[in-house]
């Protein structure tokens, strides 16, 4: 588990968020054996370095969770683009994109991903 670092009173806990949702993968393996295992392996092979690098593939999940508004989603792949190397500057790129396809509901959303950057260490 990733522990919580001390955060502006109106921030959201992206940490926790991320710990989450792991746990919720803990309890699908609990539910169905094999099945967060499956998933998360089709997570990484769809992410893998390819033509695209796995950090370029993580800002495109970035965007696209700020699409959805996922709140797990960029937990996770804002966490995974900073591992990747991605920048804070990089990573909040990736999200304006989607604020350009997704309107005032994906920008609301960019909260989120300024929170996550913060927690997670982007530099």
């Amino acid at each position: 588990m990733i522990k919580t670092k001390e955060q502006h009173p109106m921030s959201v806990d992206m940490v926790h968020t991320y710990n989450q949702f792991m746990d919720l993968m803990k309890q699908a393996s609990q539910v169905e054996p094999g099945y967060a295992k499956a998933f998360m392996e089709f997570v990484q092979q769809g992410e893998r370095d390819g033509a695209l690098s796995n950090k370029f593939k993580q800002l495109i999940s970035i965007a696209l969770s700020v699409t959805a508004r996922c709140q797990y989603c960029i937990a996770f792949h804002t966490k995974s683009a900073i591992d990747a190397g991605a920048t804070r500057q990089e990573i909040l790129e990736a999200a304006l994109v989607a604020g350009v396809m997704g309107g005032g509901p994906a920008v609301a959303t960019l909260r989120y991903v300024i929170d996550a950057c913060d927690q997670f260490g982007a530099a």
